[in-house]
């Protein structure tokens, strides 16, 4: 019998070869993936919008100075007008699930509250939207060699700057990408 690997709590990290723009040079965290299907949001593309435009929008006044010039991230094609907040330490928020032992993925008004008031996570990453795949799919693009997977880094999460995130996700797995091909084939 196969053994099915599963990637939550790991980084994919896009090859040079994929083409699609929504993942083009993306690193994805994946929050959840079974034998049903696999859900992530991308790390590293920040959108042209900032935390300020999204507490606007929702009715949120900013107390904390900072929380306004956050950055928000494109987190995938898939419902682009939902928010997903990756934060560590996890806390109790209204709505909440853990992803490995030491952080959550939160998707409550709670907790963009809390960070627009300086009461938030110490570290945090927003997203609008993500990716998912059907089951089986994410396993068929792992053999076809669309994605490189690691464990996730939060160092690379929360510290890398967005720009870099790509090349040191590869990196940190001992791939330099500048040296892979843009095509992929098998032997």
């Amino acid at each position: 019998m196969l053994e099915t690997t599963y990637f939550t709590n790991h980084f994919l990290i896009a090859m040079p070869s994929l083409g699609d723009p929504n993942f083009y040079k993306t690193v994805i965290y994946v929050c959840s993936h079974n034998q049903e299907g696999a859900m992530g949001i991308i790390i590293n593309h920040p959108m042209k919008m900032d935390f300020g435009e999204v507490l606007q929008q929702m009715g949120i006044e900013a107390t904390d100075p900072n929380a306004n010039h956050l950055p928000i991230f494109e987190g995938g094609p898939v419902q682009r007008e939902r928010g997903f907040v990756i934060h560590q330490p996890p806390s109790q928020w209204d709505s909440m699930f853990m992803v490995g032992d030491n952080l959550g993925i939160a998707t409550s008004r709670d907790i963009i509250a809390a960070i627009a008031n300086g009461r938030g996570p110490n570290h945090t990453l927003i997203a609008l939207g993500y990716a998912g795949w059907g089951a089986g799919q994410l396993e068929q693009e792992m053999i076809d060699n669309v994605w490189l997977s690691t464990p996730a880094n939060y160092k690379i999460l929360f510290n890398t700057p967005p720009e870099q995130r790509w090349h040191a996700s590869a990196a940190h797995i001992g791939v330099d990408l500048n040296l892979l091909t843009s095509y992929a084939g098998h032997g």
